[in-house]
């Protein structure tokens, strides 16, 4: 539910594709980082009051509130909400919380609708091609161990009771939100921040971002979108450039989380549930703006499963978001930039 980012000291965030950029800060601000969900978050302030109490009191609602995120619906903590429905025997309704309710039905929602492309099951086959919790794997797996996988996997055998609570068919199956918790958690923040009358504000947990109102230039927030590492022009690690105000925005691509098999395939940490492998395509990566975190983080994610041909038919039933992606030309050190019909009017981009 979530639709920014926003530019703060001109640094690539180290887990995403995005690149903040901020030019002459004239207006005061308040920023601030910590760490959750193993990975950093951030947060700035544009025109803030004068009340250091209120700046400090802050700091500490932002952090407490997304350890509350967190133990929620982390599937790393063993102590998490969400872990302990994965440890569930299958035909055990387990109670959850509204807010776990909320993002589970949102991701059990876009799986349906995107026809499996998003799927929030997939945690034996992203530890099976060594992108999880246990750790790189030495070689990609045999076909026998991905089927045997994918027995487990699967949206449809995760389903809510008529008293809200959450099942699962068989045992084995888990659930994982990591492809819109970030977004989601930002979303929580820039709301946080605005119930105490801030309205010019920027968060962001690794590429997840939300902006509201202007930045400390006191204009739209500014922000780069990386081109694939291998192909920067120049030490340049700009593909395009957006402003947005009142959004949100993620990116996923191929570029960051990845590995060589033997034959010289890049193995990326997407997986594509339809065949349990990891995405095979020249899409380097996709960005989505949207108006919530959550929407723009778990359409990034399917839209780069689905490829730019059938990502770009996707992204356009979806009223008030738009897509552009990045398509590594074949046999050239370059990239084609494809935006969906309402990329320029969502961000102010322009075709180069």
């Amino acid at each position: 539910m979530n639709y920014l980012q926003a530019c703060l000291m001109a640094v690539v965030v180290s887990s995403s594709t995005l690149v903040g950029i901020l030019h002459g800060a004239d207006l005061p601000s308040w920023t601030w980082a910590g760490e959750t969900m193993g990975s950093r978050y951030r947060v700035t302030v544009a025109n803030p009051p004068d009340s250091p109490t209120l700046h400090s009191n802050l700091i500490q609602e932002v952090d407490e509130r997304l350890k509350q995120i967190n133990l929620q619906m982390s599937h790393y903590l063993p102590e998490s909400e969400l872990s302990r429905f994965n440890k569930a025997p299958a035909g055990s309704p387990v109670t959850i919380s509204d807010e776990l309710e909320l993002v589970t039905r949102f991701a059990l929602e876009m799986s349906r609708r995107s026809n499996g492309a998003f799927d929030p099951t997939l945690s034996p086959l992203i530890n099976l091609w060594g992108f999880g919790e246990a750790g790189p794997a030495l070689a990609p797996p045999s076909d026998a161990a991905i089927q045997k996988a994918r027995q487990i996997v699967g949206w449809q055998k995760i389903q809510f009771t008529p008293q809200h609570q959450l099942q699962k068919q068989m045992d084995g199956v888990s659930l994982n939100l990591s492809a819109l918790a970030k977004g989601y958690a930002v979303d929580e923040m820039v709301r946080l921040l605005q119930k105490h009358g801030l309205t010019n504000v920027y968060a962001s947990i690794a590429g997840e971002i939300r902006v509201s109102g202007h930045s400390p230039r006191g204009g739209p927030w500014r922000i780069g979108i990386s081109a694939p590492l291998e192909l920067w022009r120049e030490n340049d690690p700009l593909a395009a450039a957006v402003e947005l105000q009142d959004m949100a925005i993620s990116t996923s691509g191929d570029y960051q989380k990845f590995y060589y098999d033997a034959e010289g395939r890049r193995l990326a940490h997407i997986l594509d549930p339809r065949t349990g492998h990891p995405v095979q395509h020249d899409l380097g990566s996709v960005t989505v703006v949207a108006p919530e975190g959550i929407v723009a983080d778990a359409l990034s994610t399917t839209l780069f499963v689905l490829g730019a041909k059938d990502g770009l038919n996707f992204i356009e039933s979806w009223t008030n978001a738009a897509a552009l992606f990045i398509l590594r030309e074949k046999d050239t050190q370059s990239f084609r930039l494809i935006p969906s019909s309402r990329f320029s009017k969502l961000t102010g981009w322009r075709a180069p």
